[in-house]
């Protein structure tokens, strides 16, 4: 106990010393449990914290500390992730079993981190198995400092919107039909904030209008929207509203107005909405994309002088259209001009200009190894370790991954089962380009870092496709889609040193293989590089007593 208090107390001297003690601490204290919820209108066993579901907000200001001690009351294993926190330094808290032991039922762990450099929306989610299919997860709000202007007036009110497909079986039924060789069934439905249709309402105040009952200006709102499913990506769209898109990821993009959005596995986007409408309820319109069966689910935007309640159908969006999603993904633009967590203008790193040190082809496939399902990237499909990985490589624990356990480019072969980790030099700028020859959409993730998305189209990616990189003012997220028999190219500073989870998006095809690690090394062993071990890391598999 006293050698973990020495190290709390070291590591926040650390974190003050090193922002010259101006940013400040926020403390949480989660008790994560079991709870009945019926979202679907069915009671099912869910995964709560504090008692909620979803979970309680992450609001933090760049830089801030967040102490977030979490204790287990579940029968079974547990983690947290932080999906698009960027854990500089400190891929220990990361969450995720490549980094972390699991949090054992009655016990707690405490994640010290901070949001280093980190504007935007983001969500926290559970990492194990197929929890993330019972709750468990939340938003998470990083504001700009006070000093920094953001490049829009502030909003009258800030709503999470949290939706995600899903599934009335129970997770530990879902798991096991994974676990037996089988593939997920469709989703049952679609949450909004944990509830099914209209079961959500957001408020909105109208404001002063002007003398034209033709030109009212009402207030504006943001809404910043995450796709927290496990299987399915969206389209979000208000009745009768125009979309301003503001953020992605932590990125303040050129504002430009939108009917509808497409919101991919793991995704976050920030729009303002102006109340100026006719005062009524409208829908707010959530539904599958690229399913042949559409599901779809409803919120109210209330007008706090309603007049009317929701009238008419709900307005119908896009549904397998893929160049029509293509086309909006290509019009997301950094703002280039505007400042980012720190004063300077984002389009201040010329990313263009970067010559890469690598090119890395990720070619995701579906594959039956030992008459299982399973999915792999260049041919390996992940299996985890007996110990995390990040612990292993700390303590130089042998026959636990091997580096260069994935190949840099496809194989063409089938697919084989491998603890697959991927070795990255530190202070490189790597190029990866995501193949899609299969026909559903796919979802990537990159823990540790922001990349450029410089690039994405049909067909076969080439040297020659780099002449339409766009080099200039591509935006920077950490989640991106590569639409089927199709590419996407990424520019990446790998400027994180640490163990850090590739992964599909789609939690069916993570958790059977389709993932793998990112080593990032400086051989330095510098706290300016990265952060030690902390006093309290968990040790379990061949790690226990080190």
């Amino acid at each position: 106990m006293a050698s973990w208090c020495y190290w709390v107390a070291g590591v926040l001297c650390l974190l003050v010393s090193c922002s010259n003690g101006e940013d400040p601490y926020r403390f949480y204290n989660w008790n994560v449990t079991y709870g009945d919820i019926y979202p679907l209108g069915v009671k099912q066993q869910g995964i709560l914290i504090n008692g909620q579901f979803p979970g309680p907000p992450l609001e933090a200001v760049t830089n801030d500390n967040l102490i977030i001690s979490v204790f287990n009351s579940l029968d079974e294993p547990f983690l947290l992730s932080w999906n698009g926190v960027q854990q500089k330094r400190n891929s220990w808290q990361d969450g995720v079993y490549g980094t972390n032991c699991p949090i054992s039922p009655g016990t707690n762990f405490t994640y010290v981190l901070q949001v280093k450099d980190q504007i935007g929306s983001y969500f926290y989610f559970p990492s194990l198995a197929m929890h993330k299919a019972a709750g468990g997860y939340g938003g998470i709000k990083i504001a700009s400092r006070s000093v920094i202007p953001v490049p829009f007036d502030p909003p009258a009110g800030d709503f999470t919107f949290l939706a995600g497909d899903w599934y009335k079986m129970n997770h530990t039924d879902l798991k096991a039909t994974l676990d037996g060789g089988s593939g997920l069934p469709f989703p049952d439905g679609i949450l909004i904030n944990g509830r099914g249709s209209n079961g959500y309402t957001f408020t909105v105040d109208q404001g002063t209008l002007t003398s034209s009952p033709n030109d009212p200006t009402g207030k504006t709102y943001r809404f910043r929207i995450s796709n927290v499913g496990l299987t399915t990506a969206l389209n979000f769209r208000i009745q009768g509203h125009k979309m301003l898109l503001v953020e992605v990821e932590g990125t303040h993009t050129l504002q430009n107005t939108y009917d509808s959005l497409d919101i991919h596995l793991g995704q976050s986007y920030s729009v303002l909405v102006t109340a100026d409408q006719p005062p009524q309820d409208y829908y707010i319109v959530v539904s599958s994309r690229f399913t042949s069966q559409v599901l779809s689910s409803t919120a109210i935007l209330h007008y706090s002088n309603s007049a009317a309640s929701v009238s008419g159908a709900p307005p119908g969006g896009p549904t397998i259209q893929i160049d029509w999603s293509l086309e909006q993904a290509r019009s997301l633009r950094r703002n280039l001009t505007a400042s980012g967590p720190r004063p300077n203008p984002q389009g201040s790193y010329h990313y263009g200009m970067i010559n890469t040190t690598r090119t890395v082809r990720l070619q995701n496939s579906a594959v039956m190894i030992n008459g299982k399902q399973r999915y792999a990237v260049n041919s390996v499909s992940f299996v985890p370790a007996d110990t995390p990985l990040k612990l292993a490589d700390h303590f130089n624990i042998g026959g636990v991954f091997s580096l260069g356990s994935i190949p840099d480019n496809p194989t063409g072969s089938g697919g084989y089962l491998q603890t697959s980790v991927m070795a990255a030099d530190f202070r490189g700028f790597a190029e990866f380009v995501f193949e899609n020859t299969e026909d559903s959409v796919q979802s990537w993730h990159i823990d540790g870092h922001n990349f450029f998305v410089v690039g994405m189209d049909g067909g076969q990616w080439s040297a020659a496709s780099r002449l339409n990189y766009n080099l200039r003012d591509t935006i920077s997220r950490c989640t991106v889609q590569v639409y089927p028999q199709s590419w996407t190219a990424i520019y990446m500073p790998l400027d994180n040193v640490g163990m850090w989870n590739v992964r599909s998006q789609n939690w069916a095809r993570q958790y059977l293989g389709q993932q793998f690690y990112l080593r990032v090394y400086s051989p330095a062993n510098s706290w300016r590089d990265e952060y030690p071990i902390p006093g309290n890391a968990l040790r379990c598999g061949r790690a226990v007593g080190m």
